[in-house]
C-alpha cells in the first residue's frame, strides 16, 4: 500500500463536495467519499468528479462512516477530510514532507483557516495527556509544532495505524472523536503535528445542509459525547454541571416562546441526563 488518499464523509454535502473534491483533485489525491444516506445530490456530485463511492443505508455517524473509508481504502496514508474544508496549493505535498520528516509522529493536520480569516488552533484538548495548558493560553505556532489536539475537520494518518488503533471510537456518533483519536495516538507514544505549510479553508458548519431539530441534536451528542470521553479516561462527568447550566436555560426560553433557546439548551440538558442515565448514543439514532 503506498501514497495517500483523501475519505471524505458527506451527509446532504451537495452545496460544500464540489470544492472540496475539486481541491483534492488538483492537488493529486483520490478521494473516497462515503455517504451517510444524503437526500441531496451528494453522491451523484462525488461520482461525477470521480470519486469513489460507498453509501451507507442510513447516517452512520461521523467516526463509524470515516473507519469504513479508511478500511476500504488501499492507501499508506489516509487524509480525512470533511466535506467544507478546502485544500489550498501544495497541502497534501507538505503534509507528504511532514510524513517523511518525523516518520514516528502519529497524526498531521494542516493549517486550518476560517471563514473569517483567523487560523484555527485549539490549544489543549479536554484529554491531552501531555502538552497541557490548563490556562487555555493561545500562542499559535509560526511553524511546524507538536500539538495537544488536531481537529478531526482534515487530519492525515498512517492507515495501518489507525487501524491498529481501533479507527474512531464506534461508540461516538458525533463530537470529541477526534479528542478520543488524539488521545489514544499520544497513549501510544505517537506525536501530533501541525503542519504549517499546508493550509486548508474550512467552511465550518457548511458540511451538511440545514435540517429541523439539527440544533437539538447536535447539543444532545456535544453533551452526551464529552459526558462519554470523560468517564472513558476517568475525568469526572461534566453532566451534572450541564444539566445545572442549561435547564434553567431552556425553562426560561420556553417562556419567553424563544425556540431557538428551547433547542440549544434543552438539547444540552437531554444529551447530559441521557448520559446520566447510560443511554447510548448510537440509541437514539437507531443504530445499536
Amino acid at each position: 500500500m503506498t501514497g495517500l488518499a483523501a475519505v471524505v464523509v458527506a451527509h446532504d454535502s451537495a452545496e460544500a463536495l464540489p470544492a472540496c473534491l475539486a481541491a483534492l483533485k488538483v492537488e493529486g489525491v483520490p478521494a473516497l467519499v462515503v455517504d451517510n444516506a444524503s437526500r441531496d445530490a451528494s453522491v451523484a456530485i462525488a461520482e461525477a468528479a470521480g470519486a469513489r463511492v460507498l453509501r451507507n443505508a442510513r447516517n452512520e455517524g461521523y467516526g463509524r462512516a470515516n473507519n469504513r473509508g479508511v478500511r476500504a481504502s488501499a492507501a499508506g496514508h489516509v487524509l480525512i477530510v470533511n466535506p467544507d474544508v478546502i485544500l489550498q496549493p501544495g497541502a497534501a505535498a507538505a503534509l507528504a514532507a511532514a510524513a517523511r520528516a518525523w516518520p514516528d509522529a502519529g497524526l498531521f493536520a494542516p493549517r486550518i483557516v476560517e471563514p473569517d480569516g483567523r487560523f484555527f488552533y485549539q490549544p489543549r484538548s479536554l484529554l491531552a495527556p501531555y502538552l497541557t495548558n490548563p490556562g487555555g493560553r493561545r500562542d499559535l505556532p509560526k511553524g511546524d509544532a507538536c500539538a495537544p489536539f488536531l481537529s478531526g475537520a482534515c487530519l492525515m494518518v498512517e492507515r495501518a495505524l489507525f487501524l491498529a488503533l481501533g479507527g474512531f471510537d464506534e461508540e461516538i456518533f458525533l463530537f470529541y472523536e477526534d479528542d478520543d483519536l488524539c488521545r489514544r495516538v499520544a497513549d501510544a507514544g505517537r506525536a501530533l503535528v501541525h503542519v504549517h505549510a499546508a493550509v486548508a479553508l474550512h467552511g465550518r458548519g457548511r458540511s451538511s445542509a440545514p435540517e429541523p431539530g439539527r440544533v437539538f441534536r447536535t447539543r444532545w451528542h456535544q453533551a452526551w459525547s464529552r459526558a462519554y470521553v470523560s468517564r472513558k479516561y476517568g475525568l469526572p462527568d461534566p453532566s451534572p454541571s450541564t444539566m445545572l447550566v442549561n435547564l434553567p436555560k431552556a425553562a426560561l426560553a420556553a417562556l419567553a416562546l424563544r425556540r431557538a433557546g428551547v433547542e440549544r439548551y434543552g438539547g444540552s440538558a437531554a444529551g447530559a441526563l441521557a448520559a446520566l442515565r447510560g443511554r447510548r448514543a448510537l440509541d437514539r439514532e437507531g443504530l445499536a
